[in-house]
């Protein structure tokens, strides 16, 4: 594996990253290791138990702890939303995309369940641009670290859709309100259904909302890039900046559908190596492989595409390039579908997800294979990642 932390080296050396774990599973076989600090200040090293802030990774957990539900029958991915969050019955949509926020018309169609996986609800994000963006960020929406899930999702439901159901991808809050469905149906707050369903069973022992106290010091420090002076910084607080999120450490009654979960290295390997199966390493099962060869399919129109996340930050100049080209959108997963969009590289159903700290993982059932990429950077370098992904398809 050297070669692997050849490629990483020059990424600490030019310091846009501080540190960088990686674990990559071949058929049973394990590459792992870890380069840098976890803190630039005390030149912590990072550690092969280093905990890190997962950010949307927490996506795809949320979207597995669904499908559990509609394996048992207690919901229906046709199942309109207001069913179970009655706030959101009267909602209304932007008369166009870039109409005021009061501009608004009724809706043709409600918004589904399905609509909450696939990003087709109508919801937008903070960090985008667009005027519902903006005013989720003017009311400071999933910013703070006291408020619980219930109180940020009725908040949401005070607002428009930026567009009709089902008519658009676009990346969004809406997992936050699958979450709280998943609260509601269940009669249980988020981290006791993860808990329980996910993690406990799989033995995730370092994964969670909550950071205990005694492991403050395995934390990897957070930090950002910032392409103007070539440096890593702080996170920066502006408007519309994803460092805004509330991610608070020990709050033990915190919990969120897009964001907010720690985790390790060694524990997203377990979630991610479940994904093959669908069972624990002891054979119970934590949701069929037929689920999540459902999951894993791409479930939008080709009218969707190609998809993209283009926040207010990004910079489309030359160098950039749309990661998101070759992929389809599954039951809570990017998935790949177009080889030559993606370079030639990659397996067709190749399947994963990122988080905004520059952390990655994939799933490939056809080369049984499974990696998950650590570090803490906002706003990072996506080459970090693309170089993971065309190490593993020349090496594996």
């Amino acid at each position: 594996m050297q070669n692997l932390k050849d490629i990483f080296s020059k990424y600490i050396e030019r310091k846009k990253y501080p540190g960088i774990q990686w674990k990559i599973v071949n058929n049973n076989k394990i590459y792992e290791g870890t380069l840098g600090y976890k803190n630039l200040e005390n030149k912590d090293l990072l550690k092969s138990d280093t905990i890190y802030r997962i950010w949307s990774m927490t996506k795809p957990v949320i979207a597995v702890a669904t499908m559990q539900l509609l394996e048992k029958e207690k919901i229906n991915l046709n199942d309109l939303i207001d069913i179970y969050l009655p706030e959101f019955s009267d909602l209304e949509v932007l008369k166009i995309v870039d109409s005021k926020i009061l501009d608004t018309i009724p809706l043709k169609n409600k918004p589904t369940i399905k609509d909450l996986l696939l990003h087709t609800a109508g919801f937008s994000y903070n960090f985008l641009d667009d005027p519902l963006a903006i005013k989720y960020d003017q009311i400071n929406l999933f910013g703070s670290v006291t408020s619980t899930l219930e109180e940020e999702v009725k908040l949401l439901s005070t607002l428009p859709l930026l567009f009709e159901p089902s008519t658009k991808w676009l990346y969004s809050v809406s997992m936050d309100v699958l979450a709280r469905i998943l609260e509601i149906v269940e009669g249980k707050f988020l981290q006791k259904i993860l808990h329980d369903q996910i993690f406990e069973p799989l033995e995730m022992n370092d994964t969670s909302f909550c950071l205990p106290k005694e492991n403050l010091k395995r934390l990897m420090h957070s930090y950002e890039f910032n392409h103007l002076s070539n440096t890593l910084t702080e996170n920066i607080l502006e408007p519309q900046k994803i460092a805004n999120f509330g991610h608070p450490l020990h709050n033990q009654n915190f919990a969120r559908g897009g964001h907010g979960l720690y985790s390790t290295a060694k524990d997203f390997m377990i979630f991610v190596e479940m994904l093959h199966s669908g069972k624990t390493k002891d054979g119970q099962e934590i949701i069929s492989k037929n689920t999540i060869d459902y999951m894993k399919k791409n479930h939008l129109n080709e009218k969707f595409f190609p998809i993209e996340i283009s926040s207010v930050a990004t910079i489309k100049d030359e160098n950039y390039s749309n990661d998101l080209e070759g992929y389809g959108w599954g039951l809570g997963f990017r998935t790949l579908i177009d080889l030559k969009k993606n370079n030639n590289l990659g397996t067709l159903g190749e399947f994963g997800w990122s988080g905004a700290a520059s952390t990655y993982f994939l799933v490939d059932h056809t080369k049984n294979i499974s990696a998950v990429l650590m570090t803490q950077v906002l706003n990072g370098d996506i080459n970090l990642k693309k170089d993971f992904y065309k190490f593993i398809y020349t090496h594996y």
